[in-house]
Protein backbone atom coordinates (compact mmCIF):
# COMPACT_ATOMS: atom_id res chain seq x y z
CA UNK A 1 0.00 0.00 0.00
CA UNK A 2 1.13 3.42 -0.94
CA UNK A 3 2.78 5.58 2.11
CA UNK A 4 0.21 7.86 1.77
CA UNK A 5 -2.69 5.42 2.48
CA UNK A 6 -0.91 3.73 5.07
CA UNK A 7 -0.53 7.49 6.53
CA UNK A 8 -4.17 8.53 5.94
CA UNK A 9 -5.53 5.50 7.63
CA UNK A 10 -3.48 5.36 10.75
CA UNK A 11 -5.74 7.62 12.83
CA UNK A 12 -9.33 9.03 12.42
CA UNK A 13 -9.29 11.91 14.54
CA UNK A 14 -6.91 14.23 14.65
CA UNK A 15 -3.40 15.13 16.07
CA UNK A 16 -1.74 17.56 18.07
CA UNK A 17 1.89 17.33 17.87
CA UNK A 18 2.19 20.42 20.27
CA UNK A 19 1.35 20.69 24.29
CA UNK A 20 -1.80 18.63 23.85
CA UNK A 21 -3.58 20.73 26.84
CA UNK A 22 -3.49 23.45 23.97
CA UNK A 23 -6.60 22.50 21.72
CA UNK A 24 -6.44 21.92 18.22
CA UNK A 25 -9.37 24.88 18.17
CA UNK A 26 -6.15 27.48 19.39
CA UNK A 27 -4.42 26.40 16.24
CA UNK A 28 -4.88 28.68 13.08
CA UNK A 29 -3.12 28.87 9.74
CA UNK A 30 -0.06 30.87 8.67
CA UNK A 31 0.84 31.88 5.46
CA UNK A 32 4.96 32.51 4.96
CA UNK A 33 4.58 32.09 1.36
CA UNK A 34 5.44 34.94 -1.53
CA UNK A 35 1.84 35.09 -2.21
CA UNK A 36 1.04 36.62 1.01
CA UNK A 37 1.02 40.48 0.59
CA UNK A 38 1.11 40.83 3.85
CA UNK A 39 4.92 39.80 4.15
CA UNK A 40 5.62 42.18 1.63
CA UNK A 41 7.04 44.88 3.37
CA UNK A 42 8.17 42.49 6.15
CA UNK A 43 11.89 41.28 6.73
CA UNK A 44 10.55 37.81 7.41
CA UNK A 45 14.36 36.52 7.71
CA UNK A 46 14.71 38.19 11.30
CA UNK A 47 13.38 36.42 14.17
CA UNK A 48 12.32 39.29 15.86
CA UNK A 49 10.47 41.00 12.61
CA UNK A 50 9.06 37.30 12.41
CA UNK A 51 7.99 36.38 15.67
CA UNK A 52 5.82 40.10 15.89
CA UNK A 53 4.02 39.08 12.84
CA UNK A 54 3.46 36.01 14.17
CA UNK A 55 2.30 37.19 17.20
CA UNK A 56 -0.40 39.28 15.04
CA UNK A 57 -1.47 36.07 13.24
CA UNK A 58 -2.43 34.55 16.81
CA UNK A 59 -3.90 37.71 18.31
CA UNK A 60 -5.98 38.16 15.58
CA UNK A 61 -7.25 34.06 15.63
CA UNK A 62 -7.16 34.04 19.18
CA UNK A 63 -4.80 31.23 18.93
CA UNK A 64 -1.95 29.90 20.20
CA UNK A 65 -0.08 27.45 17.82
CA UNK A 66 0.35 29.15 13.95
CA UNK A 67 0.91 26.37 11.40
CA UNK A 68 1.14 25.42 8.10
CA UNK A 69 4.00 25.61 5.12
CA UNK A 70 3.76 22.19 2.98
CA UNK A 71 5.34 22.93 -0.30
CA UNK A 72 5.28 26.77 0.74
CA UNK A 73 7.37 28.86 -1.80
CA UNK A 74 8.96 31.63 0.54
CA UNK A 75 10.95 34.58 0.99
CA UNK A 76 12.10 33.04 4.48
CA UNK A 77 15.35 31.98 3.19
CA UNK A 78 16.72 34.26 0.68
CA UNK A 79 19.54 35.84 2.82
CA UNK A 80 20.35 32.06 3.96
CA UNK A 81 24.02 31.04 2.34
CA UNK A 82 22.78 27.49 2.95
CA UNK A 83 20.15 28.19 0.65
CA UNK A 84 21.11 30.19 -2.14
CA UNK A 85 24.61 28.45 -2.89
CA UNK A 86 21.93 25.11 -3.35
CA UNK A 87 20.59 26.21 -6.18
CA UNK A 88 17.76 28.64 -4.83
CA UNK A 89 16.12 26.48 -2.60
CA UNK A 90 12.84 27.78 -1.15
CA UNK A 91 10.19 25.43 -1.10
CA UNK A 92 9.70 23.87 2.00
CA UNK A 93 8.87 20.54 2.49
CA UNK A 94 7.26 19.81 5.88
CA UNK A 95 5.23 21.64 7.99
CA UNK A 96 5.86 24.57 10.99
CA UNK A 97 4.39 24.58 14.38
CA UNK A 98 5.00 28.29 15.79
CA UNK A 99 4.79 29.14 19.13
CA UNK A 100 6.46 29.73 22.22
CA UNK A 101 10.24 28.69 22.97
CA UNK A 102 9.83 25.49 25.34
CA UNK A 103 6.90 24.05 24.22
CA UNK A 104 6.22 20.91 24.10
CA UNK A 105 6.39 18.30 21.21
CA UNK A 106 4.29 15.28 21.45
CA UNK A 107 4.96 12.25 19.36
CA UNK A 108 2.43 11.70 16.78
CA UNK A 109 3.14 8.22 15.84
CA UNK A 110 4.57 5.30 17.61
CA UNK A 111 8.96 4.97 16.53
CA UNK A 112 12.06 4.42 17.89
CA UNK A 113 15.24 7.37 17.54
CA UNK A 114 17.20 7.03 14.52
CA UNK A 115 19.20 9.59 14.59
CA UNK A 116 19.97 12.47 16.85
CA UNK A 117 21.92 15.69 15.97
CA UNK A 118 22.64 19.54 16.52
CA UNK A 119 22.35 20.88 13.20
CA UNK A 120 23.86 24.49 14.24
CA UNK A 121 25.03 26.04 11.26
CA UNK A 122 22.84 29.03 10.41
CA UNK A 123 20.30 28.20 8.15
CA UNK A 124 19.83 24.92 9.38
CA UNK A 125 17.81 22.92 12.32
CA UNK A 126 19.63 23.47 15.16
CA UNK A 127 18.80 20.12 17.79
CA UNK A 128 17.33 17.69 15.32
CA UNK A 129 15.62 14.39 16.08
CA UNK A 130 14.50 11.64 13.79
CA UNK A 131 11.99 8.36 14.02
CA UNK A 132 12.18 5.42 12.47
CA UNK A 133 8.55 3.53 12.18
CA UNK A 134 7.12 1.06 10.43
CA UNK A 135 3.55 0.58 9.11
CA UNK A 136 2.98 -3.10 7.88
CA UNK A 137 5.94 -3.93 5.55
CA UNK A 138 6.22 0.07 5.12
CA UNK A 139 9.50 1.86 7.42
CA UNK A 140 9.66 5.70 6.87
CA UNK A 141 11.09 8.48 9.45
CA UNK A 142 10.01 11.70 10.33
CA UNK A 143 12.14 14.89 11.22
CA UNK A 144 11.60 17.15 13.86
CA UNK A 145 14.02 20.38 13.99
CA UNK A 146 14.45 23.66 15.99
CA UNK A 147 14.38 22.19 19.22
CA UNK A 148 15.78 23.21 22.71
CA UNK A 149 19.07 21.53 23.58
CA UNK A 150 17.86 19.62 26.19
CA UNK A 151 15.67 17.64 24.08
CA UNK A 152 18.81 15.80 22.53
CA UNK A 153 21.35 15.80 25.82
CA UNK A 154 20.51 12.41 26.65
CA UNK A 155 18.85 11.22 23.67
CA UNK A 156 20.03 7.67 22.64
CA UNK A 157 19.76 6.24 19.26
CA UNK A 158 17.19 3.12 19.36
CA UNK A 159 15.05 4.58 22.56
CA UNK A 160 11.55 3.97 21.85
CA UNK A 161 8.26 6.50 22.09
CA UNK A 162 4.67 5.40 21.60
CA UNK A 163 2.28 8.00 20.33
CA UNK A 164 1.35 10.88 22.94
CA UNK A 165 5.05 10.89 24.61
CA UNK A 166 6.72 13.79 24.94
CA UNK A 167 9.72 14.32 22.36
CA UNK A 168 11.27 17.49 23.48
CA UNK A 169 10.64 21.41 23.55
CA UNK A 170 10.71 24.25 20.95
CA UNK A 171 13.92 26.01 20.61
CA UNK A 172 15.18 29.59 21.33
CA UNK A 173 16.53 31.51 18.67
CA UNK A 174 19.42 31.21 19.33
CA UNK A 175 19.34 27.98 19.84
CA UNK A 176 17.63 27.05 16.76
CA UNK A 177 19.77 28.71 14.49
CA UNK A 178 18.18 32.03 13.86
CA UNK A 179 14.89 31.54 13.01
CA UNK A 180 11.35 32.17 15.72
CA UNK A 181 10.42 29.65 17.83
CA UNK A 182 8.79 26.24 16.43
CA UNK A 183 8.47 22.94 15.09
CA UNK A 184 9.56 21.95 11.67
CA UNK A 185 7.77 18.50 11.14
CA UNK A 186 8.85 16.15 7.69
CA UNK A 187 7.56 13.20 6.69
CA UNK A 188 10.21 10.92 4.50
CA UNK A 189 9.96 7.86 3.03
CA UNK A 190 13.55 7.51 1.69
CA UNK A 191 16.43 8.96 4.14
CA UNK A 192 18.70 8.45 1.44
CA UNK A 193 21.41 7.24 3.94
CA UNK A 194 21.16 10.47 6.21
CA UNK A 195 21.69 10.72 9.21
CA UNK A 196 21.05 13.68 11.71
CA UNK A 197 19.60 15.95 8.84
CA UNK A 198 17.33 16.07 5.76
CA UNK A 199 16.84 18.81 3.49
CA UNK A 200 13.40 20.27 4.48
CA UNK A 201 13.48 22.90 1.68
CA UNK A 202 14.15 22.22 -2.37
CA UNK A 203 14.47 24.04 -5.33
CA UNK A 204 11.77 24.13 -7.90
CA UNK A 205 13.65 21.50 -10.50
CA UNK A 206 13.74 19.07 -7.71
CA UNK A 207 10.51 19.56 -6.10
CA UNK A 208 8.94 15.90 -7.89
CA UNK A 209 11.17 13.79 -6.16
CA UNK A 210 11.12 15.43 -2.97
CA UNK A 211 7.35 15.97 -3.06
CA UNK A 212 6.78 11.93 -3.79
CA UNK A 213 9.67 11.20 -0.94
CA UNK A 214 7.78 13.82 1.90
CA UNK A 215 4.61 13.92 1.40
CA UNK A 216 1.99 16.03 3.41
CA UNK A 217 2.59 15.84 7.38
CA UNK A 218 -1.16 16.66 7.49
CA UNK A 219 -2.25 12.83 5.41
CA UNK A 220 -1.00 12.00 8.93
CA UNK A 221 -2.12 15.21 11.52
CA UNK A 222 -5.38 15.78 9.84
CA UNK A 223 -5.52 19.14 10.79
CA UNK A 224 -8.67 21.29 9.31
CA UNK A 225 -7.56 23.88 7.15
Amino acid sequence: MPLENLLQDYSKEPIAILDNTIPLSKYCLLDLSIKNVHLDNIDITNPDTCQTYINEVLALNNAEVAFGGYLEHRSLYTKSERFVKSGARNIHLGMDFWSKAGTKVIVPIEGKVYSVKNNKDIGNYGPTIILEHQIADTTFYTLYGHLSLESIVELQIGTHFKKGELLGTLGTPDINVNYAPHLHFQIIWDIQGCRGDYPGVCAKENLPFYKKNCPNPNLLLHLDF
